[in-house]
């Protein structure tokens, strides 16, 4: 959150750091332990219901109480994965380095999640054995910049009803490549690949960052008590594509 070359060249991932957690929390957590957080379904949490994570065969929020649960791919779980680093991240095309007897073996981090739509026990690729031992980020291109955009219902330390993080690369102002990573929206760390394709080729201004939101919501089906993530949705993407831009 505060390391000078984290902030100058991956603002999106020191920002998503600051807003995770308290100064207390996040001086005794670790990054690690921050992408392999387990869902914050309460369903999923609680004793009483053996959901489909936990080896069951039904999804409990899907017809029940779901006002902070998924808007993306959740036809067979609807918990929204819990990382805000992993959405940062995952737009900065970071890798996971695991470590075993075994060897050590690198996992881009959009590999490294269980899909949305393959529910099992297990979140992650990573092995019982495997330790996670690194996180690399690769160098962005020359002149890139990002931001980290969270919508909560509180200004204080909360969980994201929505967030965002967003890569841009230009060329004058022209956008030539655009990284759009949605949190808290979907079982894993959601890519809005129409919000991309809506920026790139184009100047980026209020114009196509208006245009990247609305795309964001392309198949987004909310369930009985959280649409209004939509509007959340589509104002966290255009404002965070404004803010990539403003911090060059």
């Amino acid at each position: 959150a505060e390391h000078p070359v984290v902030r100058a060249r991956y603002r999106a991932l020191a920002d998503a750091a600051a807003y995770a957690a308290t100064p207390q929390i996040r001086n005794m957590a670790t990054v690690g332990g921050n992408l392999l957080q387990r869902p914050r379904c309460w369903y999923f949490r609680s004793e009483a219901f053996e959901c489909r994570r936990k080896g069951g065969v039904h999804c409990f929020a899907q017809q029940g109480e779901n006002a902070y649960h998924a808007v993306f791919a959740h036809t067979a779980c609807c918990a929204v994965h819990p990382s805000s680093l992993a959405t940062a991240l995952l737009a900065l095309g970071a890798s996971v380095e695991l470590t075993s007897r075994r060897g050590v073996r690198v996992v881009a981090l959009e590999q490294f999640f269980t899909p949305a739509d393959t529910v099992t026990v297990r979140d992650t690729v990573r092995e019982d054995d495997e330790l996670v031992t690194d996180v690399v980020l690769p160098a962005l291109a020359t002149g890139a910049t990002s931001a980290y955009g969270k919508q909560a219902e509180k200004e204080s330390y909360d969980w994201p009803l929505a967030e965002v993080a967003v890569v841009i690369e230009r060329a004058g102002n022209q956008c030539t490549r655009a990284s759009v990573v949605l949190g808290a929206v979907a079982p894993v760390p959601w890519r809005a690949k129409a919000a991309e394709a809506a920026l790139v080729g184009r100047a980026v201004d209020a114009t196509s960052a208006g245009d990247a939101g609305r795309a964001a919501l392309q198949g987004a089906v909310p369930l009985q008590y959280n649409g209004y993530k939509l509007p959340l949705i589509e104002v966290a993407v255009r404002r965070a594509v404004l803010a990539a831009v403003e911090a060059s």
